[in-house]
């Protein structure tokens, strides 16, 4: 009996000793099975303390995400308000953007200052995610030279050369009216020149003797590294500048030595060049729209 009086004592004991406020699932409950497990804790809806209201997704996340707010999914919700932040982070472009048409003046500006060589060339460049920029240029050169302390004159016959390459717009997040590429390109001419008023002398007879050779025949293949940038001036015109670094892939031999000038490439020995063009742009859509996903629809 006096067992019991004692066991009954110590119960209400531990009893007195537990705070007002302590609720079964917040306490250890010691019985003579052992200590029982506290429920798991749940994701539940976050609120401001002092005005105890909602705290929602930004405007414009998807009604989708605001149900699994509203259920209590917290963390997958604030997980898809992520991906969808980063998915309207910058505007995505249709696939065909614009394309452009340009123009090659540099040489002429430099022939016009006595430049003795010149290439000129148009190229068509498709604009595609304002990203991935496919490039074709096609164009004449010709060269007439006689260099200082030698006794011949280089003349090289207006001869087509093409280039195809690519872009690609580092700039792809902004406007297309501004962009910023590096791209590549393969280049290929096949020409004709020649080299007159070869003057020398001939010591035995004491003579001056003039020759010249003709009808000589080219061709080259070479490629291109290329960085530049692109400005919009006004309307669809814009204007843009590249610096060009290529080198000779191969040539046709020819038993008078090697041409001086090849066009499209530039002169021999020389392994940078530059380009300056105006560009006359054409959209191929009427603007960029948002879908509801955040992407832009094509139209």
């Amino acid at each position: 009996m006096k067992n019991i009086l004692c066991y009954i004592l110590l119960a209400l004991a531990a009893a007195m000793t537990l705070p007002c406020n302590a609720s079964p699932a917040d306490s250890t409950l010691v019985d003579s099975v052992g200590i029982a497990p506290a429920p798991s804790r749940r994701h539940i809806t976050p609120v401001k303390p002092e005005t105890n209201t909602v705290l929602l997704p930004g405007k414009g996340v998807d009604n989708k995400l605001l149900e699994q707010y509203l259920t209590g999914d917290t963390l997958k919700a604030q997980e898809e308000a992520r991906r969808d932040s980063v998915k309207r982070a910058y505007t995505r472009y249709p696939k065909l953007t614009d394309i452009a048409v340009g123009f090659n003046f540099v040489d002429l500006v430099l022939g016009a200052a006595g430049q003795d060589h010149m290439n000129v060339d148009v190229n068509l460049t498709l604009n595609m995610w304002n990203r991935l920029q496919p490039v074709l240029e096609l164009g004449m050169g010709h060269a007439k030279s006689t260099p200082d302390g030698k006794n011949y004159t280089y003349n090289g016959k207006w001869s087509p050369f093409a280039r195809v390459g690519a872009n690609y717009n580092f700039m792809f997040k902004n406007s297309p009216d501004y962009q910023g590429i590096v791209g590549v390109r393969l280049g290929g001419s096949t020409f004709r020149y020649e080299i007159t008023d070869i003057h020398h002398h001939n010591g035995y007879w004491g003579e001056d003797v003039t020759t010249q050779i003709t009808g000589q025949k080219g061709s080259a293949l070479w490629c291109e590294i290329v960085a530049g940038l692109k400005v919009k001036i006004v309307k669809q015109v814009s204007l843009g500048w590249q610096v060009k670094f290529h080198t000779l892939l191969s040539e046709g031999k020819s038993p008078q030595g090697k041409p001086w000038f090849i066009p499209g490439y530039g002169t021999r020995g020389g392994s940078l060049a530059f380009a300056f063009n105006a560009y006359y742009t054409i959209p191929l859509h009427k603007s960029p729209a948002v879908s509801e996903k955040g992407s832009i629809a094509e139209e």
